[in-house]
């Protein structure tokens, strides 16, 4: 972990806690923030925000100039905080995630190392299910899994925690509601229809959160 850590630091921009030091097997990361679970029922502009910053970890930790995909193989509300003073969402538990290293893949040239690959929706009656493979995590150069993650366990219909449902983005205002977008990106993100359906969804996702909190960057 403290290796981890220190490979992918928060002063370069990556989503992690800062890490402070280790002695023997303690390791010191600061403290971030209050649990995103805290803020699920918090006003709706602040969650579309969350959202909208979850999208982007999901995005950054799968495409980033370091050729490395990070891919989160826990993902609930615990796992996340939220910075007191900036709101910035952080990962606080760095323990479960895979390392896949592109120019790796690239060269080595696995079999199908270059068709894209689609996670499978787990619809399991337990709360933060994840179904993924890390033989095919880590021999694959496109993958959706961080979308999957992120748009099953946290943001959509399907996410259930501490017996809640209806995910961070539940109740959203009448308009949206109506409107039907929203709800349509985030079936397909968590439960894509269409053939490579989640790595488009979570793209138009990405930029209609953005919108919906002009987070337009």
């Amino acid at each position: 972990k403290p290796f981890f850590i220190q490979s992918f630091p928060s002063d370069e921009g990556w989503p992690f806690a800062k890490y402070l030091g280790a002695c023997g097997r303690m390791v010191a990361v600061n403290y971030v923030g209050e649990e995103l679970w805290s803020y699920f029922n918090a006003p709706w502009e602040k969650r579309v925000d969350l959202a909208w910053q979850l999208m982007e970890i999901a995005e950054q930790l799968t495409n980033n100039d370091f050729e490395f995909a990070l891919y989160l193989l826990d993902v609930s509300f615990d796992n996340f905080a939220v910075g007191p003073r900036d709101g910035k969402v952080i990962i606080v538990d760095a323990e479960n995630v895979l390392v896949a290293d592109k120019r790796l893949i690239r060269q080595n040239k696995p079999e199908n190392w270059d068709v894209w690959y689609e996670s499978k929706f787990d619809d399991c009656d337990k709360e933060a299910c994840l179904s993924f493979s890390k033989e095919i995590l880590c021999a694959r150069v496109t993958v959706d899994h961080n979308y999957y993650a992120i748009c099953q366990n946290l943001l959509s219909r399907h996410a259930t925690w501490r017996g809640t449902s209806g995910g961070l983005l539940h109740d959203p205002p009448a308009e949206i509601a109506k409107d039907g977008r929203l709800e349509a990106l985030l079936d397909e993100c968590a439960n894509p229809k269409k053939r490579y359906g989640r790595f488009q969804a979570a793209k138009e996702l990405r930029e209609y959160l953005a919108q919906l909190s002009n987070n337009v960057r």
